[in-house]
């Protein structure tokens, strides 16, 4: 996979973040489990691993697997969550990134992979986000492109739950937003 500016799409994350209300904070999301704040924190964390993925600063931000705890937002999230996004775009910007190996969630892969996960986790939790709190959403296509490219690779029928959900039968007449949605194991016409 060739190089992509996440910087579009963190930008995007981060206004649907910006525009959630307070007593949205609790409302469920198309993640099991996961609430608006749970959704929040989860984004951020993965944007503070995926960015010392991409320097290959290693330790507890790359080695932590993401579904090793509920994660909740803490009472700076409104000024952490734009940070740590910005920062996850900036890293990824050096093209040292996008080669040789690294590691996030506890998994080793190579410099591409992982960025193209980062895509992916963007673009899908900028929909989760966005479903959850009734506002519209509209990707950086660069970013759907390598998303949709990461998930059809990884799309196999046996894959069962982990470590997305099974995939969601989608028309291939389907937006590439809805292909790609379909493809993360959740359903594109679901509502909030």
């Amino acid at each position: 996979m060739s190089m992509v500016d996440l910087g579009p799409q963190t930008r995007i994350v981060a206004r649907l973040a910006e525009a959630v209300a307070d007593e949205r904070l609790t409302a469920a999301t198309p993640c099991p489990d996961l609430a608006v704040r749970n959704l929040l924190a989860h984004i951020l964390h993965l944007s503070v691993a995926f960015r010392d993925a991409a320097r290959k600063d290693f330790g507890a931000t790359t080695d932590t697997r993401p579904d090793a705890a509920v994660p909740d937002i803490g009472p700076g999230w409104r000024e952490d969550l734009p940070k740590a996004l910005d920062e996850l775009a900036d890293a990824w910007r050096d093209p040292a990134a996008w080669t040789g190996a690294t590691r996030a969630g506890g998994v080793e892969l190579p410099g591409a992979v992982a960025g193209a996960v980062a895509a992916e986790e963007l673009v899908v939790h900028g929909w989760d986000l966005a479903r959850a709190t009734g506002q519209s959403y509209e990707p950086d296509p660069a970013a759907l492109e390598a998303a949709h490219g990461f998930l059809a690779a990884a799309d196999d029928p046996s894959r069962g739950d982990a470590p997305f959900g099974p995939v969601v039968a989608v028309p291939p007449t389907a937006s590439l937003l809805d292909r790609t949605i379909g493809l993360s194991g959740r359903d594109p016409g679901r509502r909030p």
